[in-house]
């Protein structure tokens, strides 16, 4: 049996302290039954333990799969978490058993089970962006990402569920079903890329392919305990990513190890003649950070320099994420960091700019899809009403208000007043951002202010919703990469629920942060977050 379809694992961070009446980790281990700090070990990549044992003769890629869709077969009734299983996983497997029986080379990603999510497109699967207005839509093309990883012999097992066109931060804005979180079913697993992450924190899928327009990556990897990476804006390119917001959409990375989520960025990065924001910087072997903990020295992050934004910690942030985000910082500065307090003067700027740039991008991009060009259609006698209908059924209500309040603020009496200053706001972001990494390799920060919420809790108030994304919106609004694994439990759930920690760096830095990420989750004591709560395959 795989490694990665193992029970759920306990997990515990150690040193630490009672904060502010919540649970830490170690807390939490003392009073539940499903937390054992002694029977964990760090956690280990899936892709290269894939890689291992293909090439070893001690697994097959069938093999592999069909676990996997077991695996899928008995959770995702729970969980919902695909809107589509490929029929092709087996074929493809099959193939790559031939070719190692053949003594032929195989890709980086042989055998490598993948997620993408519902907008980024694949050839002759469906791909809705969890939308009725592209129901039954099947591309006649891949994405480059998912072109390159089936290029290196990855297997796309299917398209994960996620917010209508990525707007939201629930899943639950999704035409077609809602997904829950691993760690507690009546609690959502954030989004927009919901479904991506709690099948990587269900083991449904080794690694995920999703997108981040404003945090969409950062906080469901935050609610489900998972590694979320968001790339430099042009690390990889955006072909065959059904846009939401230009300026701002990247294609992210999941995974249960900041190893697999960097190998997998890695894999799809690069330059690309499809897409003219995409960048010629070279990319880094990111393969080389993820060194073994029996190399780390007793200060192995001596002389890093992490700058903890204090605006992140103010009013607004629950307690027991404002205490896991301190004890992480103390878990850097034991690792050798220098860690140091640092203001973000705009940074509570950054969530209107970034609603109002988004709302007006969508607006423009979502004009597309009038039923004639994209888009199922609605008949009708006159041109005008079916646009109407086609629009007014395909979009879901949360689409149809971005689409408005974007027109609004891109509407001649208003684009100065809205969109224009929005864009100022967005340069002194990026002048701050600059002058805070000048002086710091990373800046950290809570991923979310709280943790995982119930399910319909914030439906019905989308402000509250909104505000749930100060902590990433400024990082797409910068263009930069930031990192996001999983750091402590907090009260909530059968066991707990993980909060995530934010890592930010300079532009095409990912090397740093991946580093920085992968000594951190190598060295807390029992980092194995694994969701307790779902059946595990015999």
């Amino acid at each position: 049996m795989l490694s990665t379809l193992q029970p759920p694992r306990s997990l515990t961070l150690l040193p630490f302290r009672r904060l502010h009446g919540s649970k830490t980790i170690a807390s939490l281990a003392s009073s539940s039954p499903t937390l054992d700090a002694s029977s964990v070990s760090p956690p280990q990549s899936q892709i290269l333990t894939t890689r291992r044992s293909l090439l070893s003769g001690e697994t097959t890629a069938s093999e592999i799969a069909k676990s996997y869709l077991s695996r899928i077969r008995l959770t995702e009734p729970q969980l919902k978490c695909f809107l589509h299983v490929s029929e092709n996983v087996l074929k493809e497997a099959q193939e790559i058993d031939q070719r190692i029986s053949r003594g032929e080379e195989v890709g980086p990603l042989a055998g490598v089970v993948i997620g993408v999510k519902d907008n980024i497109c694949t050839e002759g699967m469906p791909s809705t962006a969890a939308s009725r207005i592209l129901e039954h839509y099947r591309p006649p093309f891949d994405a480059t990402a998912v072109k390159k990883i089936k290029e290196m012999g990855g297997i796309v097992v299917g398209k994960t569920n996620m917010d209508e066109f990525g707007m939201g931060s629930t899943t639950e804005a999704s035409a077609f079903q809602v997904t829950a979180n691993p760690w507690d079913l009546t609690r959502v697993p954030g989004g927009s890329s919901g479904g991506t992450a709690a099948a990587v924190a269900a083991k449904q899928c080794m690694v995920s392919l999703g997108s981040d327009t404003g945090g969409s990556v950062r906080q469901p990897a935050s609610f489900c305990g998972v590694v979320g990476l968001k790339p430099t804006y042009g690390r990889v390119s955006r072909f065959g990513l059904m846009a939401y917001a230009s300026s701002l959409d990247v294609i992210g990375c999941f995974g249960s190890t900041v190893a697999d989520a960097g190998m997998l960025l890695h894999a799809v990065s690069g330059y690309d003649r499809f897409d003219s924001t995409s960048s010629k910087q070279d990319v880094p072997d990111f393969e080389s950070q993820f060194l073994s903990m029996d190399s780390f020295e007793s200060k192995p992050l001596k002389g890093v320099r992490v700058g903890l934004i204090r605006e992140t910690l103010e009013e607004g942030v629950d307690s027991g994420v404002r205490s896991a985000t301190q004890e992480a910082a103390s878990h850097l500065e034991a690792l050798g960091c220098l860690v140091t307090e640092v203001s973000l003067p705009s940074f509570s700027l950054g969530l209107p700019a970034y609603y109002v740039i988004a709302s007006s991008e969508s607006s423009s991009n979502l004009s597309r899809y009038d039923g004639v060009r994209y888009g199922n259609q609605v008949m009708a006698d006159e041109l005008n009403k079916l646009y109407d209908c086609s629009r007014g059924q395909g979009f879901g209500g949360e689409v149809k208000m971005r689409i408005l309040m974007g027109t609004y603020a891109l509407s001649a009496g208003y684009y100065d007043a809205y969109y224009k200053r929005a864009q100022q706001v967005r340069t002194l972001i990026r002048k701050d951002f600059k002058a805070a990494l000048d002086h710091n390799d990373i800046l950290i920060s809570p991923a979310a202010p709280s943790a995982a919420y119930k399910i319909g809790e914030k439906k019905d108030d989308p402000l509250a919703m909104y505000a749930g994304d100060i902590m990433t919106v400024n990082v797409n609004l910068a263009g930069l990469p930031a990192i996001v694994l999983p750091c402590g439990l907090v009260e909530g759930g059968p066991s707990g629920l993980p909060v995530g920690l934010q890592m930010i760096g300079a532009a095409f830095d990912e090397e740093t942060l991946l580093k920085v990420g992968h000594i951190f989750e190598q060295t807390l004591n029992g980092s194995g977050f694994v969701p307790p709560t779902l059946p595990n395959v015999a």
